[in-house]
């Protein structure tokens, strides 16, 4: 690209500066300028001792920043180093940083922009989406975070009630990241663990420090952002109040019939001024869907490919103006979100946009998190909340199918079932030839309509004899590979559930983000709180951060290949149930125990491979007795006795229901 410095400055980055919300004024220096009379503008080579800087940045009268242009083929982050040459030769500066007269200092090619605030000890540069507003640097400006820390310092977390002391200890590892300097950090907690509660906890900290005052909270499930509001409005904090009592929380619009008549609820909506506007006087919470955020910042086009019946559609939200100071701190939960390469380039570029401290909260680590909040600072891993008896063990059953995860192999003259994807019309064909099907396309080309009626059957048989042992009949979620218009297989397993377990339409229930689902967070609550359903089919909506404590038995009738996603399938079972004092969930791989032998020695849950004959109590101990793969077999008798222990106590408890009766 053949464009000089100049013209870069005025095409490129004077525009930049000039769309800003009040908008720079670019002004000429001069020798009879007066500076205190600059309150929001943008001084062109404005002379230093050590060269005329490109643009020196003036509000109400103060020198706050130096801009260094370069045209659009230079890379600008060492550019930073012209910067703050000048700044160390500034005659107008409002104070000195180790020999630097001007605080903040901008490098930029009108594409990229690097910045940094050079009154921190061991000052980082950092690359950010545009530039900041002169209301914006005037707050930048007076702000001293000392105080805030000194506050986190001096004030342990052990005055919040309920934490336990991996969350506590979570707390203190994130605030000394940030203490430390950190802007981007990444905290692995382990499904079922209270990261939502644990989050709560952690925002009040920061306003209550003043470290923060404008804080986003940003999920990937419009149920878990009414989840997440609703424990900001149960937590208790020091003072005896309720959260929202100290300090505003506002979300994106629900629908009032997702919360349910017996569950009161009145969130309050966030004014789109606080976002296209925002205040230093503003302290307020904000939590909104990643979705909703992507296309308030980016518009429909530019957000992330929502169907029509895609129950996280967003609709009703417009693209907005929003500056990059628009929040402090950044919490990304389920920060895993993106299994594909345009989600995750969306869901970067929307963390990306806000200059802020940016904390992601995520069960499933992966390398896109990683390379956007580093390393975790600290981890609580799904085997040792087991072990600290947070969450509970997990077992193993295959299904034999004959669908494997490499595929099926189906013989010439074995009847499967075409459906017309147009007219919804099916027909009941003859194989004319044998035939490979890849996983993926069983129930979605194909169907072999007897088999998921054997697989419904044979999980029947499980549920019986764990009613008959407990007393209950389990919850049960079944992940189905679609709910496309004719071909739905989530539709085929509805109707097949209903007919094995012969309980009425209450008993079974679909909940996807098809259309014809009404009201699915509605139906979520259901799940989670009343009797029925009992068994409940999905595809994706309940694969991640919902929270289904009874749930006993996980089906999977889908092939899965991300280990984010598996991981977090299988996260819907670990959460403890002291109703039920449930001591176990059970995971049915429906494709001949292949889909538990796919992720083995790649997954954070160890399943032992099904069909193999469990190891007796006095094995274990032989085997750590004799020094034999001891480190894993300690493990597994740790976690054996705290189910006996459960067990031990649920039976205590019904002795005690049968006394009292």
């Amino acid at each position: 690209m053949n464009e000089a410095e100049w013209q870069t400055r005025k095409q490129r980055i004077d525009a930049r500066l000039r769309s800003l919300n009040p908008a720079w004024q670019i002004v000429r220096y001069n020798e009879g300028l007066a500076f205190s009379t600059l309150h929001c503008h943008a001084v062109e080579e404005l002379p230093t001792a050590n060269g005329p800087a490109d643009y020196a940045l003036f509000v109400s009268g103060k020198f706050l920043g130096i801009l260094e242009a370069k045209k659009v083929t230079v890379a600008p982050q060492n550019v930073l180093e012209q910067a703050k040459r000048y700044a160390a030769g500034a005659f107008q500066g409002p104070g000195n940083w180790n020999g630097l007269k001007v605080p903040f200092l901008y490098a930029s090619n009108g594409e990229i922009i690097w910045h940094m605030d050079v009154r921190r000890d061991k000052a980082a540069s950092r690359q950010i989406s545009g530039f900041h507003t002169a209301s914006a640097l005037e707050a930048l400006f007076a702000f001293d975070p000392k105080p805030a820390c000194d506050w986190l310092l001096d004030t342990p977390p052990d005055i919040i009630a309920r934490l336990r002391d991996y969350q506590r200890r979570c707390i203190i590892a994130a605030e000394q990241a940030i203490i430390g300097g950190r802007r981007e950090l990444l905290l692995a907690m382990a499904t079922g663990t209270g990261k939502t509660f644990l989050t709560v906890a952690q925002i009040y900290r920061l306003l209550e420090s003043k470290l923060a005052r404008r804080i986003l909270f940003l999920v990937d499930r419009k149920a878990l952002a009414a989840q997440a509001v609703r424990e900001f409005s149960a937590f208790a904090t020091p003072k005896n109040n309720k959260f929202t009592q100290e300090y505003e929380v506002y979300s994106q619009r629900f629908q009032r019939e997702d919360f349910g008549d017996d569950d009161p609820f009145d969130p309050k909506v966030l004014p789109n001024e606080y976002l296209t506007a925002p205040k230093s006087s503003h302290t307020f919470v904000y939590v909104s869907t990643i979705q909703r955020m992507a296309r308030n910042l980016f518009g429909a086009e530019g957000g992330f490919a929502q169907s029509r019946s895609d129950a996280e559609g967003e609709d009703d939200s417009d693209k907005l103006s929003i500056p990059i100071h628009a929040f402090d701190i950044i919490i990304a939960d389920e920060c895993h979100r993106g299994y594909t390469a345009q989600e995750m380039s969306v869901w970067r570029d929307t963390i990306n946009h806000f200059d802020a401290i940016r904390i992601g909260l995520t069960a499933t680590p992966a390398a896109h998190t990683t390379a956007l909040f580093g390393s975790p600072v600290f981890r609580y891993t799904v085997e040792q909340a087991i072990l600290d008896g947070y969450l509970v063990d997990y077992e193993a059953v295959a299904i034999q199918s004959q669908v494997r995860m490499n595929g099926v192999f189906l013989k010439e003259g074995e009847t499967v079932e075409r459906v017309d994807t147009d007219t919804g019309q099916k027909a009941l064909d003859q194989l004319e030839d044998e035939r490979q099907f890849d996983a993926g396309a069983v129930e979605h080309d194909i169907t072999a309509p007897d088999s998921n009626r054997k697989i419904i059957e044979e999980v029947a048989k499980y549920a019986y004899e764990h009613e008959a042992q407990t007393g209950r009949f389990p919850k049960i979620l079944i992940f189905a590979v679609n709910d496309l218009p004719h071909t739905s297989h989530a539709d085929q397993l509805v109707r097949i559930c209903r007919e094995v377990f012969n309980q009425g339409d209450d008993f079974v229930k679909k909940i996807t983000g098809n259309l014809n689902v009404d009201r699915p967070l509605q139906r979520i609550r259901e799940f989670r709180n009343r009797p029925n359903p009992k068994v409940v089919v999905t595809v994706d909506m309940l694969s991640t951060g919902v929270d289904i404590p009874a749930l006993e038995f996980i089906v999977f009738l889908r092939p899965v290949k991300s280990r984010i996603l598996w991981e977090q399938m299988l996260g819907r079972g670990t959460r403890l149930c002291l109703d039920i004092n449930k001591s176990k969930f059970v995971v049915f791989d429906c494709f001949d125990g292949t889909l538990i032998r796919y992720f083995k020695n790649v997954s954070s849950f160890d399943i032992e491979p099904p069909g193999k004959t469990p190891l007796t109590l006095p094995e274990v101990i032989e085997n750590i007795w004799q020094n034999v793969d001891r480190d894993y077999h300690v493990r597994i008798l740790a976690k054996r006795l705290l189910r006996i222990d459960k067990d031990m106590n649920a039976e205590a408890m019904n002795a005690k229901k049968a006394r009292d009766s």
